[in-house]
């Protein structure tokens, strides 16, 4: 764990990068940031901290979009969310710190694989989709702070476009890391460092809200993924090394 003015810039710059990506491409703030505040935090804090970001931004970006939510999907998805969150939140409190960068890693690394490759999986259509998609998204989410993917694909296999997504994905996003929170607790850090987070949410917010209108849809999820790649694999090898 980093502390002092060198931790302070890294988290700042984290959250910013983070923030970004979430305004440009409607959710990556996990994939992206979540392996590098690990890293930065710890696995116990980096996790709730994301959460937290993730649903404050999630909150935000829903109250342009929230006619377009679609609760026949978002229900089953949030429920099923619902009743795995704890089993994450199980999870992650019983096993050593090396062990959790490993599987943090290797969750993050598996999921941006999965969605390169555009996942088709008939078992992840219809409402038995929903459920299974929240289920291990759920999980996913309180155990490493990485719960998107599963939605990803989800709607993928649906169909959707993108326009279609983004709302629902922030919706989903605002639901499962308030769940996530409620069972993790919310991030220790000092006044200071509060105000650094917020204040890069901010200008991070800004920064993707202006090159949403200017980035080519595919080039963005393909830096975002690359970016999500990178840190996953970062983590394995941390989490190796501590073995």
């Amino acid at each position: 764990m980093t502390s002092g003015w060198t931790g302070d810039a890294l988290l700042a710059a984290i959250v910013l990068l983070g923030s970004s990506v979430q305004w440009l491409t409607g959710m990556g703030f996990a994939l992206v940031a979540v392996p590098a505040l690990v890293l930065l935090l710890g696995p116990a804090e980096g996790v709730v901290l994301a959460n937290c970001a993730c649903g404050a931004i999630s909150a935000v970006g829903l109250a342009g979009g929230w006619r377009r939510v679609r609760p026949g999907a978002m229900v089953p998805l949030c429920v099923a969310a619902a009743c795995t969150v704890p089993a994450g939140t199980w999870i992650t409190r019983r096993l050593p710190e090396p062990v959790l960068l490993l599987t943090m890693g290797g969750l993050v690394t598996l999921a941006v694989l999965l969605v390169l490759r555009g996942a088709r999986v008939p078992a992840l259509r219809g409402t038995k989709g929903a459920v299974a998609a929240g289920a291990v998204g759920g999980f996913m989410n309180s155990a490493a702070g990485v719960g998107g993917p599963p939605v990803s694909l989800y709607a993928v296999n649906a169909g959707w476009t993108v326009r279609e997504f983004v709302p629902n994905a922030q919706f989903y996003g605002a639901v499962v890391n308030a769940f996530s929170l409620a069972a993790n607790g919310v991030p220790e850090l000092s006044a200071p460092r509060w105000g650094t987070v917020i204040a890069a949410m901010t200008i991070g917010g800004v920064i993707g809200a202006w090159l949403a209108g200017r980035t080519p849809e595919q080039r963005a999820r393909l830096l975002v993924l690359t970016l999500a790649l990178t840190g996953g694999v970062v983590t394995v090898a941390k989490g190796l090394a501590g073995l």
